[in-house]
């Protein structure tokens, strides 16, 4: 049990995952951070990007989260997603039709549009086609 750390990763809609694992990294707001068994404890903001699990065999696990936050404890690490999915159940067509519609309303410029609901869809579209991207290229390994 000391060289793994408890991991509960939720979203509002239903419980993504739930395990042990030997090290969790995240896309935290300022740039990604990797937790460790008996890491200090910390609370923070995610932003859009790849989480990864890495079990204590060596498999990794990969998710999508659009942000949220992770709490941190020695034993325990909560991931509170605004929404997420494991990475190899993204629909790569519904994030390339959102990222077309997002640039077509941040291009718009006579509709009344939300310019910061338009940027944070194309910034989750685009880190949904990176994750997507990035398991592409694992599998090619």
């Amino acid at each position: 049990m000391a060289n793994t750390i408890k991991v509960d990763i939720v979203s509002a809609e239903s419980d993504i995952w739930s395990g042990t694992a030997s090290m969790v990294f995240a896309p935290a707001e300022m740039g990604e951070i990797g937790v460790a068994p008996r890491h200090a404890p910390l609370l923070t903001r995610l932003g859009a990007g790849e989480l990864r699990v890495q079990q204590e065999n060596g498999e990794e696990l990969y998710f999508f989260v659009s942000g949220g936050i992770i709490e941190i404890q020695p034993h325990l690490v909560t991931v509170l997603a605004d929404t997420g999915a494991r990475a190899k159940d993204l629909d790569e067509a519904a994030a390339l039709e959102a990222k077309q519609r997002a640039e077509e309303a941040l291009s718009d410029k006579a509709a009344a549009m939300d310019f910061a609901r338009a940027s944070a869809e194309l910034a989750d579209a685009i880190a949904r086609l990176k994750a997507i991207d990035n398991l592409r290229k694992r599998a090619k390994r």
